[in-house]
């Protein structure tokens, strides 16, 4: 509190001075606003009005005053080094209580410990899709959802479609660079080949193998954000070298250029719209296509499908040559097969479009 300021405040004093707290068991008491002072060797209260024409007397001293304790509630602060970015975050506060030294007068202390939103889910919003008569996959889904593994990987590709818990996190810078710290803790190397043989049990017959020939939603788009996750992984960690912040959180809560956002969901078997904003030809923009040119070396990945028209856009808008508008050397991948048993998987772009065009709408 500055110099000067004096406001009635409010005390709850625990009806016992002990230091174990009943937090129901309190009493509010007006405290008296007039200021300690110590003058000549021994103590008086005096009245803030008092105590300024005293300070004047005696030169401005301010040694010679020593104000009561005054009991505040603080919110607790975090700071998101990545995002450069301060935020409040609800707290469950625990009360104290001590003895002030020198004034005989009891207070009660109250602080609070910080503890951090709950991160999305997966499926949160499609889980009820209709499966085949007597299916095993939605058991399947439900013991893979669970699995501790699979919660230590907490993969961005498929949080990118059927979260709705995800899709509010996307409004917050905060909540989003969250997420996002979540996701880049897990060891790539080691998630990458672990959903990569969760990708080929889930298409297995004695799986949800039926359901995926039939094309259901939830089967496919978990397919695809599994064989996705390596370069949505690489994609969604990058962070700006000037602010720090993660390019995907830039990206989604960018609300005059939303077109950047379109590029995460190329590796999800997805092409660019043909019309819309223009996306940002910034830094970002340029590496996240350069994670996804390196990927679709790898024929079998959708990315190798939808990399070439998305590199011919970007260059056309911003400039020849602004990312590479060919292919890499192919090279091959028995462990996933993103057509597998001849599915063609495009039916399910306008889907995923319409999906992302909605987030911006209701934004």
């Amino acid at each position: 509190m500055a110099s000067g300021m004096i406001v009635d405040t409010t005390l709850v004093i625990p009806r016992s001075t002990t230091t174990t707290v009943d937090e129901h068991a309190a009493e509010t008491l007006v405290l008296d606003n007039r200021m300690p002072v110590l003058k000549n060797g021994d103590w008086t209260f005096l009245s803030h009005d008092e105590v300024v024409e005293l300070r004047k007397r005696d030169g401005g001293d301010d040694t010679a005053v020593a104000t009561a304790h005054e009991t505040t509630t603080v919110n607790t602060k975090t700071t998101l080094h990545k995002a450069d970015t301060t935020t409040t975050t609800t707290a469950k506060p625990e009360t104290t209580t001590g003895t002030t030294k020198g004034s005989g007068t009891t207070t009660t202390k109250t602080t609070k410990t910080a503890s951090a939103s709950p991160l999305p889910s997966f499926f949160d919003s499609s889980l009820a899709s209709n499966f085949s008569t007597d299916s095993a996959c939605p058991a399947f889904i439900n013991a893979f959802l669970t699995n501790p593994t699979f919660k230590k990987c907490y993969p961005f590709s498929l949080l990118l479609q059927g979260s709705r818990s995800f899709f509010n996190a996307e409004k917050s810078l905060v909540s989003i660079t969250q997420v996002l710290d979540a996701t880049c803790a897990a060891n790539a190397t080691f998630c990458t080949t672990y959903l990569s043989q969760l990708a080929t049990n889930l298409t297995d017959s004695a799986n949800c193998g039926a359901d995926y020939k039939l094309g259901n939603s939830i089967v496919v788009q978990a397919y695809l954000g599994m064989i996705a996750y390596q370069p949505l992984y690489a994609a969604s960690c990058l962070t700006d070298p000037d602010t720090g912040a993660y390019c995907y959180a830039n990206a989604i809560t960018n609300l005059t250029t939303t077109a950047n956002v379109y590029f995460y969901y190329l590796p999800l078997n997805n092409t660019l719209p043909t019309s819309g904003s223009e996306p940002s030809c910034n830094w970002c923009l340029q590496q996240t296509m350069g994670v996804f040119w390196s990927s679709s070396a790898d024929r079998k990945r959708p990315i190798a499908n939808t990399y070439l028209s998305a590199a011919n856009q970007v260059d056309t808008i911003c400039g020849p040559s602004f990312v590479n508008d060919t292919l890499p050397v192919a090279i091959t991948s028995g462990a996933m097969s993103s057509l597998r048993q001849g599915l063609s998987l495009h039916w399910l772009a306008p889907s995923i479009f319409l999906s992302m065009a909605a987030h911006f709408i209701l934004f």
